[in-house]
């Protein structure tokens, strides 16, 4: 941490923001996330600070204003961000957790059991991933489960390339071999030899992975088929807003700015821990 970049601090900085706001949400939105407080598209008192509110708007309660039906877009901006991080978080280990112990067991194993899951998992990524999960979304009840568990199964196919793809080449070392000779079984071989030494990419590409489960909820959100009113997320935000723009109301480019500073973040934070990582294993070697 002595050397930290800083760009990995202003990512740290900006992701620890985001999740403790989403951690403590209820302290501190100062409304509740569905409670009508005002008229509709109430300046913030931003724009009233700067000089850029409609005439007639002198002061205001809200700090970024109200949205289409008058709830305040502060308390729907942090409530919103808690529901789209906590979705984005549990698929992401969802589709991590199944993706590379299906992805490192498929490698291990190798024969017919790596051809039946490769050519399984090479047809559900077949199919264009929004459209698949358009399709069982509109079948299937839209609740916050269903949103992680559909998420979670569909970006496990990416995973589990990536994580067999690394096995593949970690499983031919001579430790490895090593290990089998003494009699190790799978699940040993697997997670005490093949896991650690694999964390730097995996690692890398959780952080992509985390910032694509957060677009991906927003644009079924967006689409209708995400989180549900009066529940409140980022897309969804921006979805009840969008036609406020043509009036120049901010109101629907809030959520938009929150997710890219997340993006940026979050991809500053992993980019930093890949170099972290990979350079100490390069200093063991």
């Amino acid at each position: 941490m002595k050397n930290i970049p800083i760009s990995a601090m202003i990512g740290l900085f900006f992701t620890a923001l985001y999740f403790l706001a989403a951690i403590f949400a209820p302290l501190l939105a100062p409304y509740g996330v569905g409670e009508v407080v005002g008229d509709v598209w109430e300046p913030s008192r931003i724009e009233i600070m700067l000089g850029i509110a409609p005439e007639g708007f002198t002061e205001s309660d809200y700090w970024l204003g109200t949205d289409n039906i008058g709830r305040d877009l502060l308390s729907r901006m942090i409530y919103g961000g808690r529901t789209t991080i906590f979705i984005a978080t549990a698929a992401t280990v969802l589709s991590f957790t199944l993706g590379s112990v299906l992805g490192f067991f498929a490698a291990v194993a190798g024969g017919w059991v790596d051809q039946v899951l490769s050519r399984f998992v090479d047809l559900v990524m077949s199919i264009p991933t929004l459209i698949f999960a358009l399709v069982v979304l509109s079948v299937a009840p839209v609740t916050i489960p269903i949103l992680i568990l559909v998420m979670g199964l569909l970006d496990a196919t990416r995973v589990y390339r990536l994580a067999r793809a690394v096995a593949v080449d970690i499983e031919v070392m001579d430790y490895v071999e090593a290990a089998r000779l003494r009699g190790e079984k799978m699940a040993w071989v697997i997670f005490r030899e093949i896991l650690p030494n694999a964390l730097s990419p995996l690692i890398a590409e959780m952080g992509l992975r985390f910032i694509f489960a957060v677009l991906f909820v927003s644009t079924l959100s967006f689409l209708g088929l995400g989180v549900q009113p009066p529940e409140a997320d980022w897309g969804g935000i921006v979805k009840e807003n969008k036609e406020g723009i043509v009036y120049g109301i901010p109101a629907a480019l809030i959520p938009a700015f929150a997710i890219a500073t997340l993006a940026i973040s979050v991809n500053l934070v992993a980019d930093w821990v890949l170099n972290r990582t990979t350079s100490l294993k390069g200093g063991r070697g």
